[in-house]
């Protein structure tokens, strides 16, 4: 046996919490049952099993660089919004315009999220630097520490669903 060094601990699994790979098992008592009513208990045991979970996840956030991390000031329905310009897109900062445009109309971010997953729209996810930034320029709070970047026509979709959903 190897010599483990001190407060090194091992553990193995007993044999009975190993999962066999068959059906799954039934209670105990099942030997008592009836054949249809252990057919019922073994397809009620079955149907028991967890399902998969979908799997949600954001996008990685923007590549840090000179060119992503560079931000302007642009007129955007008549007020300057924090925007860079991500992999060629010009990406407006999403909380800045709910809180400018859409704070009035719905609920919060939250509900902003899940439309914009209704609508199929994938806002990118700041990088670091451009969330430092936007604290800096005063358009995201100070403890804020993410925040999500739309595409000016995309925001537009999502102002449009707002304004003529009730």
């Amino acid at each position: 046996m190897d010599i483990l060094p001190p407060h090194t601990h091992v553990i193995s699994p007993s044999p009975s919490a190993v999962p066999s790979p068959g059906p799954p098992s039934l209670p105990p008592a099942a030997h008592r049952l009836s054949p249809v009513a252990l057919s019922v208990a073994s397809t009620t045991t079955s149907m028991m099993a967890p399902a998969a979970k979908p799997v949600y996840s954001s996008p990685p956030p923007a590549h840090s660089s000179a060119e992503n991390n560079t931000c302007r000031l642009i007129e955007y329905r008549g007020v300057k919004v924090a925007a860079f310009v991500v992999d060629g897109r010009e990406l407006i900062c999403l909380p800045q315009a709910f809180e400018l445009f859409l704070k009035h109309l719905v609920g919060g971010l939250h509900t902003v999220y899940t439309k914009l997953k209704r609508l199929d729209v994938v806002p990118i996810v700041c990088n670091v630097e451009q969330v430092r930034i936007l604290r800096g320029l005063g358009a995201i709070q100070p403890g804020v520490n993410r925040c999500k970047l739309i595409a000016p026509n995309e925001f537009d979709t999502l102002y449009e669903d707002c304004t003529n959903s009730k």
